[in-house]
């Protein structure tokens, strides 16, 4: 989805600048296939970066883009929808979404409080009476980070922005932004309060869902009755999912948790691979006796598990049991997942399941696109799954929604049950039996130094690079050690009974190095070849692999 660089510019009538207007690097504001950003002030350290005029012009650009993209009609207005999560900064920051794509000259749609997967369905349900489908969408969120963050996220029917489109859409805000006027800015306003309309989309989403796990147990009313299933959703966005797609189904939700929106945050962080987070999950399922426990992060796009004895399913236990309910639907199918998942989960893809383990690069849009690619060149794959949470499948137009995951998982409680099989969450339990799970698993992040002279006016990327390819050599030499045979990111090697993974990171200069063992003896062992190694470059920080190292 890249498409050249874009002419249109909005609200440039008069040519005198706004002069209060920051200088901005709106570059520095991409994240992968996202955009992220400090939108409130109070954090040492951190000035806002994602003002409402940059902002405005983030949103003026990614209509134009839009425009662009569709090439319509130009008497009939593109509709956008917009949707935000429970941050603090979120009104604010709709407010001047509005403004941005109004100016554009195209109509808006607010949802207010919705899930990240709820804006991409959006582009996809024909339903007038709630204005679909629309032909983009924006969700301001910016997942499990802090309080001070915002960010958005864009969707057309084909699916979210890549970082090319991302690059293209923040090169032309600059423009944008730099063309602001006093009387343009006025003028967004007024055409804000035109073109804009509310709607409450969540319950078209939301019915959705609860149709999928009824059509799942033979067209039962309410096939989850008698199950008690509570929700944690970190007072971000994914409350909804107790009352408005449990309680329909006849599960009993009490003992649920932080469904109440709340952008500070103040129980635990939204996110599934918090320790604290999964701890407060578990707690609550205990605590209430409860079958099954479901925890999102901020946006829902991500989720995990606990069972009734608050065995966690998060991870690489969420990959083999959504594994293994989906290899029962596609026998053989490919699960595509990130590099950091284990060995043990390829032996149980691949042996006790039957089907064919990819293991690919971190991040959740790479996985994906690498699931749409198998399929393009005749290899089935059914499942693209990140250990972050990150889960999507073909049937489900290749999106990572939380909610799904869990729909999935909750088909599966229901269908056994019509079928006449008891015992909870045991079902769930017995899919992931055989998993062999690491007795030590930690993951280590050193640090490049930009500032460092080792560096020699390059990148930090030119440096990771550099680093990777001595380790390359390093284990070469090593009989004790093992290269992996395909490898996707990093370098990943086997030796001492267990791996580990050296990767440069996404978008940081940080080198995360992950570690998998039987034993804290081994998983030193696998340590200290890296150490050795990566000794010879000191713009390098390894006091985190040095401290793991000491604790032998």
């Amino acid at each position: 989805m890249v498409c050249s660089r874009l002419s249109f510019f909005p609200a440039a009538s008069s040519t005198t600048a706004v002069p209060y207007l920051d200088k901005v690097d709106f570059m520095k504001l991409q994240n992968g296939s996202d955009i992220r950003g400090v939108a409130v002030p109070g954090v040492e350290g951190e000035p806002v970066t994602l003002t409402e005029p940059v902002t405005e012009a983030i949103a003026a650009a990614f209509s134009a883009w839009l425009s662009e993209k569709k090439k319509v009609d130009a008497s009939k207005p593109l509709k956008v929808s917009v949707g935000h999560d429970s941050r603090i900064s979120a009104q604010v920051l709709q407010d001047a979404v509005t403004r941005g794509v109004a100016s554009a000259g195209l109509d808006v749609v607010q949802y207010g409080l919705a899930s990240t997967p709820a804006m991409f369905n959006s582009t996809l349900t024909e339903d007038e009476a709630f204005l679909c489908p629309v032909d983009g969408a924006i969700m301001i969120t910016a997942s499990h980070l802090p309080f001070n963050r915002n960010g958005f996220k864009f969707f057309t029917n084909a699916g979210g922005l890549g970082k090319a489109d991302i690059k293209n859409i923040l090169e032309h805000a600059v423009d944008i932004y730099n063309s602001f006027t006093d009387e343009g800015l006025m003028k967004s306003k007024g055409k804000a309060s035109e073109s804009l309309k509310r709607v409450d989309y969540m319950t078209v989403y939301t019915s959705d869902l609860v149709k999928a796990v009824r059509k799942a147990a033979g067209n039962i009313e309410k096939p989850l009755e008698g199950f008690h299933i509570v929700v944690d959703a970190g007072n971000g966005a994914g409350g909804f999912f107790a009352e408005k797609v449990l309680q329909p189904l006849g599960a009993i939700t009490s003992g649920s948790q932080f469904l109440e929106p709340d952008g500070m945050f103040p129980n635990h962080i939204p996110n599934p691979e918090d320790k604290a987070a999964m701890k407060a999950i578990a707690q609550a399922v205990l605590e209430n006796k409860a079958d099954l426990g479901i925890i999102f992060d901020t946006d829902v796009d991500r989720s995990a598990a606990v069972d009734s004895t608050a065995r966690e399913f998060n991870r690489n236990r969420l990959i083999a049991l959504m594994s293994a309910i989906v290899l029962e639907e596609h026998p053989g199918t490919t699960i595509v997942t990130d590099s950091v998942t284990s060995d043990g989960l390829t032996t149980f893809i691949e042996n006790k399941l039957g089907g064919k383990h990819h293991r690919f690069k971190r991040g959740y849009k790479n996985v994906i696109d690498e699931a749409v690619r198998l399929n393009s060149v005749g290899e089935e794959s059914h499942l693209a799954i990140e250990t972050s949470g990150h889960g999507a499948l073909k049937e489900n137009h290749w999106l990572d929604d939380g909610a799904y995951l869990m729909v999935k998982v909750l088909n599966k409680l229901a269908s056994a049950r019509a079928s006449g099989i008891a015992g909870g969450s045991k079902v769930l339990t017995d899919l992931v039996e055989g998993l062999q799970e690491p007795r030590v698993a930690v993951e280590l992040r050193l640090k490049i130094d930009q500032n460092h002279p080792d560096l020699k006016g390059g990148s930090f990327r030119e440096y990771g690079e550099a680093v990777l390819k001595l380790l390359e050599n390093h284990v070469e030499s090593d009989p004790k050690l093992q290269k992996a045979p395909v490898n996707y990111e990093g370098v990943r090697v086997s030796g001492f009974g267990g791996w580990f993974l050296l990767r440069l990171s996404l978008h940081d200069p940080v080198l995360p190095l992950n570690i998998e063992a039987s034993s804290h003896e081994d998983a030193v062992k696998l340590g200290l070849a890296v150490a050795s190694a990566v000794k010879k470059f000191p713009a390098l920080d390894t006091s985190a692999l040095d401290k793991f190292l000491q604790t032998s």
